[in-house]
C-alpha cells in the first residue's frame, strides 16, 4: 500500500482487508474500484435528490425535463424517443409525464406528422425549473469533485469513460 493510501482511509480499505484475512486468494482491485464507485454515487446521488427536491422535482422527472431540454427548442420530443433515451419502459414514462403534466412543467399535444403520435414539449415554467434545477444539481457534482484537480477530474472522466465503453452494451 503507497504511503498515501496508507493515510487516507476510507470504509472499502476496510472491507478489502478483511477479505484479505479470510480469503487471501481472492484478487479485490475490481471491488476496490468498483465499490467505492458504488458509494460515491450514493452519497452524491442523495445530494443531488434534495438538489431536485428544492424544485418539487424528483431524479426521474428531472430527467424526463432535461432531456427535453437538451433537445433544443422547440424543445419537444415523443414519448417513445423519451422512453428509449432514458431507457424507460412506455408505462413508466406515462407516470412521468403524468405528474409534470399537472405540475404545468410540460404538454402533451398530438404529432402533426403522426395522427396517431403525441409530442411533449416544456412549457415555460418547465424550462424556468429544468434550468434552475440543472444548476443546482451540477453545484452538488462540482463541489463534490473540488478534492480533485482539474486534471485529475478529467483524468478520471477519461477512465469512466473506457469503462462505461467497454461495459454498456
Amino acid at each position: 500500500m503507497s504511503e498515501r493510501r496508507a493515510q487516507r482511509r476510507d470504509p472499502v480499505d476496510a472491507i478489502i482487508e478483511q477479505w484479505a484475512t479470510v480469503r487471501p486468494d481472492l484478487d479485490t482491485a475490481a471491488m476496490e474500484v468498483f465499490g467505492r464507485m458504488y458509494r460515491l454515487t450514493r452519497a452524491v446521488g442523495a445530494r443531488m435528490d434534495k438538489a431536485y427536491g428544492a424544485y418539487e422535482l424528483a431524479r426521474g422527472e428531472f430527467d424526463v425535463l432535461a432531456t427535453l431540454r437538451r433537445s433544443g427548442e422547440p424543445y419537444t420530443l415523443s414519448p417513445r424517443r423519451l422512453s428509449e433515451t432514458l431507457m424507460l419502459t412506455t408505462g413508466g414514462m406515462t407516470g412521468r409525464l403524468d405528474k409534470l403534466e399537472r405540475a404545468g412543467l410540460l404538454r402533451r399535444s398530438p404529432d402533426p406528422h403522426d395522427r396517431r403520435g403525441l409530442q411533449v414539449t416544456l412549457t415555460e415554467e418547465g424550462l424556468r425549473v429544468v434550468d434552475q434545477a440543472v444548476a443546482a444539481g451540477l453545484a452538488v457534482q462540482t463541489e463534490a469533485l473540488s478534492v480533485l484537480s482539474r486534471e485529475q477530474a478529467g483524468q478520471l472522466a477519461d477512465l469512466l469513460r473506457e469503462l462505461l465503453l467497454a461495459n454498456e452494451r
